[in-house]
């Protein structure tokens, strides 16, 4: 079993700044990319970071120059800093982790069960 545990989401007036962790745990042989995603009411979930264990990341439009993914890979951890918050950041943000289980094994999509952002006055 293979678990995704995530902290740091709360509410913050625009402006300010969240940190968002999350751990993974578990049956892991292997973990290739992780990331954030999120999913505000009503819309699709999306992309926010995502980085490799090389190091290679990717950031939605919206968040560039705002948001930082970083990870531990001897900790199998993954933080997105957040700051310059806006209203349009609410969501639920997910963390995602693409994991080998077992040498051998193929890789499966793992996801948290999700942290509130609400970024309001």
């Amino acid at each position: 079993q293979v678990q995704l545990v995530e902290s740091g989401g709360g509410l913050v007036q625009p402006g300010g700044s969240l940190r968002l962790s999350c751990a993974a745990s578990g049956s892991i042989f292997s973990i290739d990319a992780m990331g954030w995603y999120r999913q505000a009411p009503g819309k699709q979930r999306e992309l926010v970071a995502v980085m490799t264990t090389g190091g290679r990341t990717n950031y939605a439009d919206s968040v560039k120059g705002r948001f930082t993914i970083s990870r531990d890979n001897a900790k199998s951890t993954v933080a997105l800093q957040m700051n310059i918050l806006k209203p349009e950041d609410t969501a639920v943000y997910y963390c995602n982790a693409v994991i080998q289980p077992d040498r051998g094994s193929a890789l499966y999509n793992y996801w948290g069960q999700g942290t509130q952002v609400t970024v309001s006055s």
